[in-house]
Protein backbone atom coordinates (compact mmCIF):
# COMPACT_ATOMS: atom_id res chain seq x y z
CA UNK A 1 0.00 0.00 0.00
CA UNK A 2 0.96 3.33 -0.97
CA UNK A 3 0.99 5.02 2.51
CA UNK A 4 4.52 6.31 2.95
CA UNK A 5 4.42 10.20 3.50
CA UNK A 6 7.64 12.51 1.74
CA UNK A 7 8.00 15.91 3.16
CA UNK A 8 9.98 18.30 2.07
CA UNK A 9 11.38 20.81 4.18
CA UNK A 10 13.59 23.85 2.28
CA UNK A 11 14.95 25.80 4.87
CA UNK A 12 17.32 29.02 5.20
CA UNK A 13 20.63 27.28 5.13
CA UNK A 14 19.80 23.08 4.09
CA UNK A 15 17.05 21.16 1.97
CA UNK A 16 16.02 18.33 4.09
CA UNK A 17 13.81 15.39 3.42
CA UNK A 18 11.97 12.84 5.80
CA UNK A 19 9.76 10.05 4.80
CA UNK A 20 7.12 9.33 7.55
CA UNK A 21 5.53 6.23 7.94
CA UNK A 22 1.56 5.82 8.06
CA UNK A 23 1.86 5.81 11.79
CA UNK A 24 4.05 9.24 11.35
CA UNK A 25 7.52 7.79 12.75
CA UNK A 26 10.69 8.36 10.55
CA UNK A 27 11.41 5.94 8.30
CA UNK A 28 14.09 7.69 6.86
CA UNK A 29 15.61 11.71 6.54
CA UNK A 30 18.49 13.32 4.64
CA UNK A 31 19.84 16.62 5.01
CA UNK A 32 22.39 19.29 2.25
CA UNK A 33 23.35 22.45 3.08
CA UNK A 34 23.87 25.24 0.67
CA UNK A 35 25.73 28.27 0.24
CA UNK A 36 24.52 31.76 1.70
CA UNK A 37 25.86 34.77 -0.75
CA UNK A 38 26.02 38.01 0.80
CA UNK A 39 26.81 40.35 -1.96
CA UNK A 40 26.40 43.34 -0.40
CA UNK A 41 25.79 44.76 3.58
CA UNK A 42 22.50 43.65 4.27
CA UNK A 43 21.98 41.38 1.28
CA UNK A 44 21.27 37.82 1.61
CA UNK A 45 20.77 35.76 -1.46
CA UNK A 46 20.71 31.59 -2.28
CA UNK A 47 21.00 30.31 -6.05
CA UNK A 48 17.37 29.24 -6.86
CA UNK A 49 18.96 26.04 -8.40
CA UNK A 50 20.75 25.12 -5.46
CA UNK A 51 17.43 24.85 -3.50
CA UNK A 52 16.24 22.83 -6.11
CA UNK A 53 19.07 20.13 -6.57
CA UNK A 54 19.35 20.41 -2.58
CA UNK A 55 15.76 19.28 -2.73
CA UNK A 56 16.00 16.69 -5.21
CA UNK A 57 19.26 14.83 -3.77
CA UNK A 58 17.41 14.28 -0.52
CA UNK A 59 14.49 13.04 -1.81
CA UNK A 60 16.46 10.67 -3.96
CA UNK A 61 18.34 9.92 -0.72
CA UNK A 62 15.76 8.94 1.17
CA UNK A 63 13.94 6.50 -1.14
CA UNK A 64 16.96 5.10 -1.20
CA UNK A 65 17.87 4.63 2.70
CA UNK A 66 14.30 3.38 3.02
CA UNK A 67 14.37 0.73 0.03
CA UNK A 68 11.24 2.15 -1.50
CA UNK A 69 9.93 3.28 -5.03
CA UNK A 70 7.54 6.07 -6.07
CA UNK A 71 4.74 3.47 -5.79
CA UNK A 72 5.59 3.69 -2.33
CA UNK A 73 4.56 6.69 -1.25
CA UNK A 74 1.15 8.12 -1.34
CA UNK A 75 1.69 11.97 -1.69
CA UNK A 76 4.69 14.73 -1.13
CA UNK A 77 4.00 17.35 0.71
CA UNK A 78 6.21 20.78 0.41
CA UNK A 79 7.21 23.21 3.61
CA UNK A 80 9.61 26.18 2.83
CA UNK A 81 11.16 29.36 4.34
CA UNK A 82 8.51 31.89 3.48
CA UNK A 83 8.95 35.02 1.94
CA UNK A 84 12.25 34.30 0.11
CA UNK A 85 11.41 35.49 -3.54
CA UNK A 86 12.23 33.36 -6.88
CA UNK A 87 11.73 34.98 -10.32
CA UNK A 88 11.98 32.69 -13.73
CA UNK A 89 11.64 32.71 -16.67
CA UNK A 90 8.69 30.48 -18.23
CA UNK A 91 9.95 28.73 -21.11
CA UNK A 92 13.47 28.07 -19.71
CA UNK A 93 12.43 27.38 -15.90
CA UNK A 94 15.49 29.48 -15.13
CA UNK A 95 15.78 31.78 -12.21
CA UNK A 96 16.65 35.46 -13.79
CA UNK A 97 18.14 36.50 -10.77
CA UNK A 98 19.36 34.77 -7.44
CA UNK A 99 16.69 34.34 -4.74
CA UNK A 100 16.29 37.10 -2.43
CA UNK A 101 15.89 35.71 0.97
CA UNK A 102 13.84 36.84 3.60
CA UNK A 103 16.54 38.03 5.70
CA UNK A 104 17.40 40.46 2.98
CA UNK A 105 16.85 44.23 3.85
CA UNK A 106 17.51 45.95 0.28
CA UNK A 107 13.86 47.47 -0.31
CA UNK A 108 14.14 49.42 3.41
CA UNK A 109 14.35 52.56 2.04
CA UNK A 110 11.34 51.60 -0.34
CA UNK A 111 9.68 50.59 2.61
CA UNK A 112 10.00 53.49 4.00
CA UNK A 113 9.15 55.57 1.86
CA UNK A 114 5.64 54.05 1.08
CA UNK A 115 5.12 54.26 4.92
CA UNK A 116 5.56 58.04 4.93
CA UNK A 117 3.57 58.28 1.77
CA UNK A 118 0.72 57.00 4.39
CA UNK A 119 0.14 53.39 2.42
CA UNK A 120 0.83 51.05 5.71
CA UNK A 121 -2.66 50.82 6.98
CA UNK A 122 -4.29 50.26 3.77
CA UNK A 123 -1.50 47.34 3.51
CA UNK A 124 -2.35 45.84 7.08
CA UNK A 125 -5.66 45.94 6.72
CA UNK A 126 -5.84 43.96 3.72
CA UNK A 127 -2.44 41.81 4.03
CA UNK A 128 -2.10 41.68 8.24
CA UNK A 129 1.45 42.61 7.67
CA UNK A 130 3.58 45.69 7.75
CA UNK A 131 5.69 47.41 5.62
CA UNK A 132 8.96 45.35 5.97
CA UNK A 133 11.30 44.32 3.50
CA UNK A 134 10.75 41.20 5.23
CA UNK A 135 8.26 40.13 3.10
CA UNK A 136 8.26 39.03 -1.05
CA UNK A 137 6.40 41.93 -2.82
CA UNK A 138 8.96 44.65 -2.40
CA UNK A 139 11.77 42.25 -3.22
CA UNK A 140 9.71 41.34 -6.62
CA UNK A 141 9.80 45.36 -7.63
CA UNK A 142 13.37 45.04 -7.67
CA UNK A 143 14.29 42.08 -9.58
CA UNK A 144 12.16 44.03 -12.20
CA UNK A 145 13.52 46.89 -11.51
CA UNK A 146 17.04 45.46 -11.18
CA UNK A 147 17.32 43.10 -13.93
CA UNK A 148 17.99 44.47 -17.85
CA UNK A 149 14.35 43.73 -19.55
CA UNK A 150 12.76 42.16 -16.47
CA UNK A 151 9.95 44.37 -16.48
CA UNK A 152 8.95 44.20 -19.59
CA UNK A 153 9.31 40.68 -20.25
CA UNK A 154 7.05 40.20 -16.79
CA UNK A 155 4.92 42.39 -18.62
CA UNK A 156 4.80 40.41 -21.61
CA UNK A 157 4.03 37.32 -19.47
CA UNK A 158 7.13 35.96 -19.90
CA UNK A 159 8.35 35.23 -16.49
CA UNK A 160 6.62 33.95 -13.23
CA UNK A 161 7.14 34.71 -9.71
CA UNK A 162 6.85 32.17 -6.50
CA UNK A 163 8.07 32.09 -2.66
CA UNK A 164 10.35 29.10 -2.56
CA UNK A 165 7.04 26.43 -2.90
CA UNK A 166 6.47 27.71 -5.81
CA UNK A 167 9.77 27.21 -6.90
CA UNK A 168 10.11 23.67 -6.16
CA UNK A 169 6.49 22.77 -7.36
CA UNK A 170 7.55 24.11 -10.82
CA UNK A 171 10.41 22.31 -11.14
CA UNK A 172 9.15 19.12 -9.76
CA UNK A 173 6.21 18.91 -12.20
CA UNK A 174 8.35 19.57 -15.07
CA UNK A 175 6.30 23.27 -15.42
CA UNK A 176 3.22 22.13 -15.42
CA UNK A 177 1.64 23.71 -12.01
CA UNK A 178 2.53 27.05 -11.07
CA UNK A 179 0.99 27.64 -7.43
CA UNK A 180 1.08 28.26 -4.65
CA UNK A 181 -0.64 27.40 -0.80
CA UNK A 182 -2.86 30.48 1.20
CA UNK A 183 -0.02 30.44 3.69
CA UNK A 184 2.47 31.81 1.43
CA UNK A 185 0.43 33.70 -0.54
CA UNK A 186 -0.43 35.73 2.95
CA UNK A 187 3.48 36.52 2.98
CA UNK A 188 4.16 38.22 -0.14
CA UNK A 189 2.31 41.90 0.67
CA UNK A 190 -0.08 41.19 -2.55
CA UNK A 191 -2.80 39.23 -0.92
CA UNK A 192 -5.92 40.21 0.61
CA UNK A 193 -6.40 37.69 3.52
CA UNK A 194 -9.70 38.60 3.83
CA UNK A 195 -11.17 37.62 0.95
CA UNK A 196 -8.46 35.03 0.03
CA UNK A 197 -7.40 36.47 -3.53
CA UNK A 198 -4.40 38.95 -4.86
CA UNK A 199 -5.24 42.39 -4.86
CA UNK A 200 -4.81 44.30 -7.50
CA UNK A 201 -4.78 47.66 -5.55
CA UNK A 202 -1.52 46.15 -4.08
CA UNK A 203 -0.22 44.75 -6.82
CA UNK A 204 -0.49 48.54 -8.53
CA UNK A 205 1.37 50.34 -5.45
CA UNK A 206 4.49 47.48 -5.80
CA UNK A 207 4.29 47.26 -9.56
CA UNK A 208 3.99 43.89 -9.67
CA UNK A 209 2.14 42.20 -13.14
CA UNK A 210 -0.56 39.72 -11.98
CA UNK A 211 0.18 37.58 -15.03
CA UNK A 212 3.73 36.55 -12.71
CA UNK A 213 1.60 35.67 -9.89
CA UNK A 214 1.10 31.68 -9.39
CA UNK A 215 -2.80 30.42 -8.25
CA UNK A 216 -3.50 29.77 -4.40
CA UNK A 217 -5.24 26.96 -3.44
CA UNK A 218 -5.97 25.23 -0.16
CA UNK A 219 -3.20 23.97 1.88
CA UNK A 220 -4.03 20.31 1.36
CA UNK A 221 -4.75 20.36 -2.54
CA UNK A 222 -3.96 18.51 -5.62
CA UNK A 223 -0.68 20.22 -6.79
CA UNK A 224 0.14 17.65 -9.76
CA UNK A 225 2.65 15.00 -10.00
CA UNK A 226 6.24 14.84 -10.01
CA UNK A 227 7.92 13.99 -13.87
CA UNK A 228 8.34 10.41 -13.68
CA UNK A 229 11.98 10.51 -14.21
CA UNK A 230 13.24 11.79 -11.47
CA UNK A 231 11.87 9.55 -8.52
CA UNK A 232 11.59 6.53 -10.80
CA UNK A 233 7.18 7.28 -11.38
CA UNK A 234 5.39 9.88 -10.68
CA UNK A 235 4.43 10.96 -6.98
CA UNK A 236 1.57 13.02 -6.03
CA UNK A 237 1.80 16.16 -4.65
CA UNK A 238 -0.75 16.95 -2.18
CA UNK A 239 0.37 19.75 0.37
CA UNK A 240 1.65 23.06 0.78
CA UNK A 241 2.59 25.03 3.97
CA UNK A 242 5.02 27.69 5.06
CA UNK A 243 7.05 26.57 7.64
CA UNK A 244 5.92 28.24 10.70
CA UNK A 245 2.28 27.22 9.56
CA UNK A 246 3.40 23.52 8.96
CA UNK A 247 4.71 23.55 12.58
CA UNK A 248 1.35 25.06 13.86
CA UNK A 249 -0.48 22.08 11.34
CA UNK A 250 2.14 19.26 13.02
CA UNK A 251 1.77 20.36 16.26
CA UNK A 252 -1.91 20.08 16.11
CA UNK A 253 -2.68 23.67 17.30
CA UNK A 254 -6.30 23.45 15.49
CA UNK A 255 -8.42 24.51 18.38
CA UNK A 256 -8.42 28.44 18.37
CA UNK A 257 -6.08 29.89 21.23
CA UNK A 258 -4.00 27.35 21.01
CA UNK A 259 -0.23 28.02 20.53
CA UNK A 260 2.84 26.79 19.24
CA UNK A 261 6.38 28.77 19.25
CA UNK A 262 9.04 27.45 17.40
CA UNK A 263 12.68 27.54 18.48
CA UNK A 264 15.85 28.03 15.84
CA UNK A 265 17.99 30.45 15.08
CA UNK A 266 15.48 32.84 15.48
CA UNK A 267 12.28 32.33 17.26
CA UNK A 268 8.02 32.10 15.69
CA UNK A 269 4.81 32.08 17.68
CA UNK A 270 1.75 31.81 16.00
CA UNK A 271 -1.48 31.67 17.72
CA UNK A 272 -4.97 30.46 16.47
CA UNK A 273 -7.37 32.73 16.20
CA UNK A 274 -10.11 30.78 14.30
CA UNK A 275 -12.13 31.96 11.39
CA UNK A 276 -11.39 35.54 13.14
CA UNK A 277 -8.57 37.85 11.58
CA UNK A 278 -7.54 39.99 14.36
CA UNK A 279 -5.97 42.96 14.13
CA UNK A 280 -3.02 43.37 16.32
CA UNK A 281 -2.53 46.64 18.34
CA UNK A 282 0.76 45.28 19.60
CA UNK A 283 2.59 45.00 16.18
CA UNK A 284 2.03 41.57 15.98
CA UNK A 285 1.70 39.89 12.43
CA UNK A 286 -2.29 38.72 11.35
CA UNK A 287 -1.69 35.98 9.06
CA UNK A 288 -3.32 32.73 7.96
CA UNK A 289 -2.30 29.39 10.04
CA UNK A 290 -3.95 27.05 7.50
CA UNK A 291 -6.60 26.86 4.62
CA UNK A 292 -8.01 23.72 4.39
CA UNK A 293 -11.93 22.92 2.42
CA UNK A 294 -11.64 26.39 1.01
CA UNK A 295 -11.91 27.92 4.57
CA UNK A 296 -9.14 29.87 6.26
CA UNK A 297 -7.92 30.08 9.89
CA UNK A 298 -5.92 32.24 11.20
CA UNK A 299 -3.13 33.75 13.46
CA UNK A 300 -1.37 36.03 15.53
CA UNK A 301 2.23 35.89 14.75
CA UNK A 302 5.39 37.42 16.60
CA UNK A 303 8.81 36.83 15.47
CA UNK A 304 11.99 36.92 17.68
CA UNK A 305 15.16 37.41 15.52
CA UNK A 306 17.67 35.83 18.01
CA UNK A 307 16.82 32.94 20.23
CA UNK A 308 19.30 29.58 19.17
CA UNK A 309 22.06 32.38 17.91
CA UNK A 310 22.21 34.16 21.14
CA UNK A 311 23.99 30.33 22.26
CA UNK A 312 25.67 30.27 19.22
CA UNK A 313 26.93 33.45 20.36
CA UNK A 314 28.74 32.35 23.35
CA UNK A 315 30.15 29.60 21.15
CA UNK A 316 31.26 31.35 18.40
CA UNK A 317 31.38 34.92 19.10
CA UNK A 318 32.45 34.44 23.27
CA UNK A 319 34.35 30.91 22.94
CA UNK A 320 33.07 30.30 26.65
CA UNK A 321 31.74 27.04 25.29
CA UNK A 322 32.46 24.39 23.23
CA UNK A 323 29.20 23.00 22.34
CA UNK A 324 25.57 24.36 22.93
CA UNK A 325 24.93 21.53 25.44
CA UNK A 326 27.17 22.77 27.14
CA UNK A 327 25.26 26.08 27.91
CA UNK A 328 22.89 24.77 29.96
CA UNK A 329 25.12 22.99 32.45
CA UNK A 330 26.90 26.63 33.32
CA UNK A 331 23.52 28.60 33.13
CA UNK A 332 22.11 26.04 35.93
CA UNK A 333 25.59 26.82 38.01
CA UNK A 334 24.65 30.94 37.40
CA UNK A 335 24.60 32.89 40.97
CA UNK A 336 20.84 33.28 42.00
CA UNK A 337 22.15 36.71 42.97
CA UNK A 338 23.38 38.56 40.15
CA UNK A 339 20.90 39.46 38.12
CA UNK A 340 22.52 39.77 34.28
CA UNK A 341 20.22 40.42 31.21
CA UNK A 342 21.49 40.21 27.68
CA UNK A 343 19.16 41.91 25.10
CA UNK A 344 20.41 40.19 21.98
CA UNK A 345 19.61 42.43 18.93
CA UNK A 346 22.09 41.93 17.21
CA UNK A 347 20.43 42.69 14.06
CA UNK A 348 17.01 44.73 15.73
CA UNK A 349 14.31 43.70 17.97
CA UNK A 350 11.46 42.37 16.38
CA UNK A 351 7.98 41.97 17.53
CA UNK A 352 6.69 43.24 19.29
CA UNK A 353 9.16 46.25 19.34
CA UNK A 354 9.91 45.57 15.70
CA UNK A 355 13.15 48.26 15.98
CA UNK A 356 15.67 47.74 13.06
CA UNK A 357 18.39 50.42 14.53
CA UNK A 358 19.02 49.28 18.14
CA UNK A 359 21.52 46.73 18.70
CA UNK A 360 22.43 44.13 21.33
CA UNK A 361 23.72 44.62 24.73
CA UNK A 362 24.27 43.31 28.53
CA UNK A 363 23.06 45.15 31.75
CA UNK A 364 23.46 44.03 35.60
CA UNK A 365 27.27 43.15 34.59
CA UNK A 366 29.74 42.70 38.39
CA UNK A 367 32.65 41.88 38.62
CA UNK A 368 31.54 38.22 39.86
CA UNK A 369 29.89 38.06 36.11
CA UNK A 370 31.51 35.27 34.03
CA UNK A 371 30.44 32.42 31.82
CA UNK A 372 27.84 30.87 33.75
CA UNK A 373 26.01 34.25 33.94
CA UNK A 374 26.31 34.80 30.51
CA UNK A 375 25.21 31.16 29.63
CA UNK A 376 22.21 32.11 32.09
CA UNK A 377 21.33 35.55 30.17
CA UNK A 378 21.73 33.99 27.08
CA UNK A 379 18.87 31.48 27.45
CA UNK A 380 16.99 33.65 29.31
CA UNK A 381 17.07 36.09 26.67
CA UNK A 382 14.82 33.68 24.72
CA UNK A 383 12.39 33.07 27.58
CA UNK A 384 11.82 37.14 28.21
CA UNK A 385 11.36 37.64 24.56
CA UNK A 386 8.73 34.76 24.52
CA UNK A 387 7.10 36.12 27.54
CA UNK A 388 6.75 39.82 25.50
CA UNK A 389 5.19 37.43 22.38
CA UNK A 390 3.12 36.06 24.80
CA UNK A 391 1.59 39.11 26.62
CA UNK A 392 0.66 41.15 23.01
CA UNK A 393 -0.87 38.29 21.45
CA UNK A 394 -3.26 37.53 24.57
CA UNK A 395 -3.77 41.51 24.74
CA UNK A 396 -4.62 41.33 21.06
CA UNK A 397 -6.72 37.99 21.54
CA UNK A 398 -8.39 39.58 24.43
CA UNK A 399 -9.16 42.23 22.76
CA UNK A 400 -11.25 40.66 20.55
CA UNK A 401 -13.58 39.46 22.30
CA UNK A 402 -12.61 35.88 22.68
CA UNK A 403 -13.92 33.45 25.31
CA UNK A 404 -10.97 32.09 27.35
CA UNK A 405 -8.58 34.28 25.80
CA UNK A 406 -5.65 33.44 28.15
CA UNK A 407 -2.91 30.89 26.20
CA UNK A 408 -3.31 27.43 28.57
CA UNK A 409 -0.11 26.04 27.37
CA UNK A 410 2.52 26.64 25.00
CA UNK A 411 3.32 24.19 22.57
CA UNK A 412 7.53 24.05 21.95
CA UNK A 413 9.43 22.52 18.87
CA UNK A 414 13.01 23.43 17.21
CA UNK A 415 16.71 22.76 18.38
CA UNK A 416 16.30 24.65 21.78
CA UNK A 417 13.53 22.72 23.19
CA UNK A 418 15.94 19.69 23.35
CA UNK A 419 17.03 21.39 26.73
CA UNK A 420 15.10 20.83 30.10
CA UNK A 421 16.04 23.98 31.98
CA UNK A 422 15.47 26.50 29.20
CA UNK A 423 12.22 24.89 28.91
CA UNK A 424 11.40 24.75 32.55
CA UNK A 425 12.90 28.27 32.78
CA UNK A 426 10.17 29.86 29.91
CA UNK A 427 7.18 27.47 32.13
CA UNK A 428 8.69 29.73 34.82
CA UNK A 429 8.73 32.98 33.17
CA UNK A 430 5.65 32.83 31.27
CA UNK A 431 3.52 31.12 34.43
CA UNK A 432 2.04 28.75 31.92
CA UNK A 433 2.61 25.07 31.27
CA UNK A 434 5.12 24.55 28.33
CA UNK A 435 4.57 21.14 26.42
CA UNK A 436 7.22 19.50 24.28
CA UNK A 437 6.27 16.99 21.93
CA UNK A 438 7.39 13.41 21.01
CA UNK A 439 7.98 14.09 17.37
CA UNK A 440 9.92 17.05 17.30
CA UNK A 441 9.85 17.58 13.56
CA UNK A 442 6.78 19.24 13.61
CA UNK A 443 7.47 21.01 10.85
CA UNK A 444 8.02 18.41 8.40
CA UNK A 445 5.58 16.42 10.34
CA UNK A 446 2.63 18.84 9.22
CA UNK A 447 3.60 19.12 5.57
CA UNK A 448 3.38 15.17 5.62
CA UNK A 449 0.05 15.46 7.34
CA UNK A 450 -1.69 18.27 4.86
CA UNK A 451 -0.06 15.73 2.31
CA UNK A 452 -1.62 12.36 3.37
CA UNK A 453 -4.97 14.13 4.35
CA UNK A 454 -5.46 15.25 0.65
CA UNK A 455 -4.54 11.63 -0.61
CA UNK A 456 -7.28 10.65 1.91
CA UNK A 457 -4.53 8.41 4.33
CA UNK A 458 -4.60 10.63 7.01
CA UNK A 459 -7.51 11.31 9.36
CA UNK A 460 -9.61 14.64 9.73
CA UNK A 461 -7.83 17.69 11.65
CA UNK A 462 -9.73 16.27 15.13
CA UNK A 463 -8.61 12.96 15.02
CA UNK A 464 -5.07 13.86 13.88
CA UNK A 465 -4.85 15.90 17.12
CA UNK A 466 -5.73 13.01 19.07
CA UNK A 467 -2.85 11.58 17.79
CA UNK A 468 -0.25 14.24 19.20
CA UNK A 469 1.95 12.81 21.62
CA UNK A 470 3.28 14.43 24.69
CA UNK A 471 7.21 13.88 25.69
CA UNK A 472 7.15 16.51 29.14
CA UNK A 473 5.19 19.07 30.01
CA UNK A 474 7.06 21.81 32.06
CA UNK A 475 4.96 23.31 35.06
CA UNK A 476 5.85 26.26 36.37
CA UNK A 477 7.60 26.49 40.27
CA UNK A 478 8.99 29.97 40.22
CA UNK A 479 7.76 32.16 42.90
CA UNK A 480 5.29 35.23 41.70
CA UNK A 481 7.54 37.79 43.09
CA UNK A 482 10.71 36.38 41.74
CA UNK A 483 9.17 36.00 38.56
CA UNK A 484 7.99 39.39 38.38
CA UNK A 485 11.10 40.48 39.35
CA UNK A 486 12.75 39.04 36.69
CA UNK A 487 10.46 40.13 34.10
CA UNK A 488 10.58 44.04 35.52
CA UNK A 489 14.24 43.91 35.21
CA UNK A 490 14.30 42.66 31.89
CA UNK A 491 11.78 45.51 30.78
CA UNK A 492 14.02 48.42 31.82
CA UNK A 493 17.16 46.73 30.11
CA UNK A 494 14.76 46.99 26.84
CA UNK A 495 13.77 49.97 27.96
CA UNK A 496 16.86 51.59 28.30
CA UNK A 497 18.86 49.98 24.98
CA UNK A 498 15.43 51.61 23.30
CA UNK A 499 15.64 55.07 24.46
CA UNK A 500 16.31 57.92 22.11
Amino acid sequence: MTTHLLAIDQGTTSSRAILFRPDTSIAAQAQQEFPQHFPASGWVEHEAEDLWQTTLATCRAVIEQAGLKAADIAAIGITNQRETTVVWDRKTGAAIHRAIVWQDRRTADLCARLRSEGHEPLVSERTGLILDPYFSGTKIGWILDHVPGARARAERGELAFGTVDSWLLWKLTGGQVHATDATNAARTLLFNIHTGAWDDDLLALLRVPRSMLPEVKDCAADYGVTQPHFFGGAIAIGGIAGDQQAATVGQACFQPGMIKSTYGTGCFALLNTGPTAVLSQNRLLTTIAYQLGGKRTYALEGSIFVAGAAVQWLRDGLGIIKNSAESEALAEAADPAQQVYLVPAFVGLGAPHWNPDVRGAMFGLTRNSGPAEFCLAALESVCYQTADLIAAMNADWARSGAAGHRTPVLRVDGGMVASNFAMQRLADLLAAPVDRPVIRETTALGAAYLAGYHAGIMPAPGRFADSWRLDHRFDPTMPTETRETKLAGWRDAVRRLTLP
